[in-house]
C-alpha cells in the first residue's frame, strides 16, 4: 500500500544510455538512506553533515564488510582510506532539505554516469536500504499534496515535458508559475466574500443589510462572467498550442501534395514521382512552423478511380478531412480545374482552408480568380519545386490561428479540457445567479449557485477534487517526475 510517509526513489532522466543519469530520492529518510550507500572522497563530506543545496563528490558503494582499523581513517591528502566496499559508481550527490524543495520533503539527487545498468544498481541499493520505487508522477503529486503547487500547476509540469513547440512550452511555463491559479483564486475570493456576506445577513439582519445587494452583486458577476468567458475563449488556441493543429493536405493526384509536405518537413519524407496516384495511404508527420505545431497528414490524391487500392486511399483521404482543424488544398495551377476539383471544393467549403496554388514556376493555366469563383478561401501562390511562396503561407497560418501574434505574450491560455469544462460549469452557475437577481428571487438562492461556481473553479486548482481524479492525473506522468 502506497504511503506518503515512505521515502521514494526513481531514475529522473531518460531510460536510455547517456553521459549523465540523475536519480531522485524524496522523503523523511532520503538523506539517511542515501548516506548509507555514499562514501565521500573527503572526510567530513558525509551528506548527513551537508548544508541544504550543497554537493559532495564520492562513490556509491555496496558495503560488504569493513576492515578492522581501516574504515574512518584518512590519508595524508585528507582522503578516506578505502574500505572493502563494492564501488558501484563515482557520483556527485546534491542535498536539498525540507521545506525548500520540489516536494517540500528532504530530497537528494544523485548525479551518476548514464548507463542503465549503473542506474538500476543504485536504485536497487536505495531500495535495499529502505526506499521504495516511486510511482509515475509521485514526486509532483507530493508537491501538490504538500501544498507547494496547485493541481493546474502540477498538470502544467507534464505539459512542459511534452511540449512540442516554443508556444506550448511558454504556455506551460506560465501556468507552472501560477498564472492560471492566480486568476482562478481572484475570482473565487470575490465569490466566497459575497457568499459569506449573504449568509451573515440572513443570520443577522440587524447588522448586515441586503438592501440593493442584488444590483451590486450583479455588477460584480458581470465582470467575473466576462473574465471566465475570456478564459474559455482561449481554449481553442490553447489546445492547438498544446496538441498541434490537425492539418490535412488534400488535392488531386500529382498536384504536388507530397512535395509540399517535404518542403514543410525540410526533408524528403514522402515519395515523389510524376506518376499520378503514387501516394496510396495517409502519411502522418509532426512539424513546427514559427512556434506553431502542425499534426500534418498527407493523403492520397482524390479522383474517380476503378483501382481498388487507390479507391481505399481516396476514401481514407475523405475520412481524414472530416476531423481536420485545417485543410491545405493543393491545386496544380499548370492544368485546368476539373470535376475532381469541384468534388473537393464542395467537400471543404465549410472548413478552415488554405489553398496552395502549386507549380507557380510553370505556365499558369488556373488563375487565383478561377479558384475563388468556386471557393472563397485564401489562396497562396507557391512552388514546391522552387520552395517559393511558403513565407506567405506561414504568415497566413499564424494570422488564422493566433491572431497575428508571432511571439508569445502574457495571455493565459486554457490548454486542458478539464479546466475548460469546469469554467463552463462555473459560468453557468454565475449566469443562474444573475437570472435569479433579475427575477428578484430571495438572496439565499444566490448563495447556492455562487457556491456551485466557487466549487467548480476550485476543481481546476485542486481545492475541491476527488482523490481518484488526482490519482488518474498523476498516473499519466513519467517516472521520476
Amino acid at each position: 500500500m502506497i504511503k506518503l510517509s515512505d521515502t521514494i526513489a526513481a531514475i529522473a532522466t531518460g531510460m536510455n544510455q547517456g553521459g549523465i543519469g540523475i536519480i531522485r530520492v524524496s522523503g523523511e529518510k532520503a538523506i539517511e538512506i542515501t548516506d548509507s550507500i555514499f562514501v565521500p572522497k573527503k572526510k567530513g563530506k558525509e551528506i548527513q553533515n551537508l548544508e541544504s543545496y550543497t554537493a559532495a563528490y564520492g562513490n556509491i558503494v555496496d558495503k560488504i564488510k569493513e576492515k578492522e582499523n581501516l574504515c574512518g581513517k584518512v590519508n595524508d591528502d585528507n582522503s578516506e582510506v578505502c574500505c572493502d566496499y563494492d564501488i558501484i559508481d563515482e557520483v556527485i550527490v546534491l542535498v536539498m532539505k525540507a521545506p525548500s524543495t520540489y516536494t517540500k520533503e528532504d530530497v537528494v539527487e544523485i548525479d551518476c554516469h548514464g548507463g542503465m545498468h549503473v542506474m538500476k544498481q543504485i536504485i536497487h541499493l536505495l531500495m535495499k536500504n529502505g526506499a521504495r520505487l516511486a510511482e509515475p508522477g509521485e514526486f509532483t503529486k507530493r508537491a501538490f499534496l504538500n501544498g507547494r503547487i496547485d493541481l493546474s500547476q502540477a498538470e502544467s509540469v507534464m505539459d512542459l515535458i511534452s511540449a512540442k513547440s516554443d508556444l506550448a512550452a511558454k504556455s506551460a511555463l506560465s501556468q507552472l508559475k501560477g498564472s492560471l491559479r492566480d486568476k482562478i483564486e481572484d475570482i473565487r475570493k470575490e465569490l466566497i466574500h459575497n457568499i459569506a456576506y449573504i449568509e451573515s445577513a440572513l443570520d443577522d439582519p440587524e447588522h448586515y443589510s441586503l438592501d440593493g445587494f442584488g444590483d451590486t452583486l450583479d455588477e460584480l458577476l458581470e465582470r467575473k462572467e466576462q473574465e471566465i468567458c475570456h478564459l474559455i475563449a482561449t481554449a481553442e488556441d490553447g489546445q492547438m498550442m498544446k496538441e498541434g493543429i490537425h492539418t490535412v493536405i488534400l488535392g488531386k493526384p500529382n498536384a504536388g501534395k507530397s512535395s509540399v509536405l517535404n518542403v514543410l518537413m525540410g526533408k524528403e519524407r514522402a515519395i515523389v514521382t510524376d506518376i499520378a496516384g503514387t501516394t496510396r495511404d495517409t502519411l502522418e508527420e509532426f512539424i513546427s512552423i514559427n512556434g506553431i505545431s502542425l499534426n500534418i497528414v498527407d493523403t492520397a490524391g482524390i479522383r474517380d478511380t476503378e483501382d481498388v487500392v487507390e479507391k481505399i486511399g481516396v476514401d481514407k483521404s475523405l475520412e481524414a478531412m472530416q476531423d481536420a482543424d485545417l485543410i491545405l488544398y493543393v491545386v496544380d495551377s499548370s492544368v485546368p480545374l476539373d470535376k475532381n476539383d469541384s468534388q473537393i471544393m464542395e467537400q471543404i467549403k465549410d472548413k478552415q482552408v488554405i489553398i496552395l496554388q502549386n507549380k507557380s514556376d510553370l505556365k499558369n493555366v488556373v488563375t487565383k480568380e478561377d479558384i475563388l469563383s468556386h471557393l472563397d478561401k485564401p489562396v497562396i501562390d507557391i512552388s514546391a519545386k522552387e520552395k517559393t511562396g511558403f513565407e506567405d503561407f506561414y504568415k497566413l497560418l499564424n494570422d488564422m490561428f493566433f491572431h497575428g501574434k508571432l511571439s508569445y505574450n502574457d495571455e493565459v491560455y486554457i490548454t486542458n479540457m478539464r479546466h475548460k469544462e469546469a469554467l463552463e460549469e462555473a459560468l453557468s452557475s454565475i449566469q443562474m445567479v444573475r437570472a435569479s437577481i433579475a427575477d428578484s428571487m430571495p438572496e439565499d438562492f444566490y448563495s447556492i449557485d455562487l457556491m456551485a461556481a466557487y466549487e467548480r473553479l476550485g476543481y481546476i486548482i485542486g481545492e475541491s477534487v476527488e482523490d481518484d481524479l488526482v490519482d488518474t492525473i498523476f498516473r499519466e506522468f513519467c517516472m521520476g517526475k
